[in-house]
């Protein structure tokens, strides 16, 4: 096992300089530049050249994308034209929402979508089945803009549960940790719903699928015949089985929730790094640009290498040599 995660490793290095290669080169083909958004009207030729001898755009991209990676290899990722200081600075700034955010939307995703899709499985064609599938097909169709709206609507302008938006109350003057903690899963309740609707509904349709192939095997049969209780059938011989897509679905499925809080974090306010990430985009920042998406490609990497691991854990047939 450790010589094949060094492997991996060393494999994702050339796989990672590849997908920075396109993105640079995506970057380059799309108009405008950081250099027109800056530009006065009234800028002579002299001063345009200056500010983009400045701003190191002076150079073919392939060697800025050369002169990029040398220096993120020494940590220095760029330096964000918007904010006044260091890209690495600036992640640091808004990654802790994202974060936050995130990791409720995964726990919620977890902890409704794979026990529905185990219950569905074992209650083929039931009522309760028809009715999970029915809100799985739901959760996977509903835009997350309009699902996110309808929730503002109802609980924080008619109901006024929840915050309207933003991650802290400003008028909340307290030293206490506990209730700026409950302050903040107040503002991060709503936004999670939203980010983690798509991702229970499909953890729920693979663990479906997934359990009612393995519920039909031998082994699962002879298992009954013994006498088995079937609590111990289920989630003891099937599930153990059934979780190997679930767990591809999970190592690919961390990574797209941080992407997915672009859209989420701009409807709430979140003060996190996919609403920073649009306005990169709008205002051609482009070392932000590079930056986010960098992290975005690691934790990718990093995700399909933790869901190797885990196939190994979860069945000891499989083995890395």
């Amino acid at each position: 096992m450790k010589n094949y995660i060094i492997r991996r490793l060393l494999q994702m290095i050339p796989v990672f300089i590849g997908i920075l290669f396109i993105l640079f080169f995506i970057l380059e083909q799309a108009p405008g530049t950081p250099v027109s958004n800056m530009m006065h009207p009234k800028m002579t030729p002299e001063q345009k050249a200056e500010l983009a001898l400045k701003l190191g755009l002076d150079v073919p991209w392939y060697e800025r994308f050369v002169n990029w990676i040398a220096e993120a290899l020494h940590g220095n990722l760029g330096y964000s034209i918007n904010h006044k200081k260091p890209v690495t600075d600036v992640m640091a700034d808004y990654v802790g929402p994202t974060l936050m955010l995130s990791l409720a939307s995964l726990i919620i995703s977890i902890t409704i979508g794979i026990p529905a899709g185990v219950i569905s499985a074992t209650k083929q064609y039931s009522f309760v089945d028809n009715v999970l599938t029915v809100i799985s097909f739901i959760g996977i169709s509903i835009p997350a803009f309009f699902f996110g709206l309808i929730l503002l609507k109802l609980f924080a302008v008619d109901i006024q549960i929840f915050p309207l938006f933003g991650l802290q109350d400003p008028l909340l003057k307290t030293d206490s940790s506990f209730i700026k903690a409950i302050d903040i899963a107040k503002h991060l309740f709503l936004p999670s719903v939203v980010l983690g609707l798509n991702s229970t509904a499909s953890f729920m349709r693979y663990t479906r699928s997934s359990m009612l192939e393995v519920i039909k095997q031998d082994y699962i049969r002879t298992a009954r015949a013994k006498g088995l209780k079937e609590k111990t059938v289920i989630y003891r011989h099937a599930f153990r089985n059934a979780v190997i897509p679930i767990i591809t679905l999970l190592g690919f499925w961390i990574p797209s929730l941080l992407s997915g809080a672009v859209i989420t974090e701009t409807i709430f306010g979140l003060p996190g790094l996919g609403k920073i990430s649009v306005e990169a985009t709008m205002t051609r920042n482009y070392p932000l640009i590079l930056g986010i998406n960098s992290m975005l490609a690691i934790l990718t990497l990093i995700g399909a290498l933790v869901a190797d691991i885990l196939y190994a854990i979860a069945d000891p047939r499989i083995r890395y040599e």
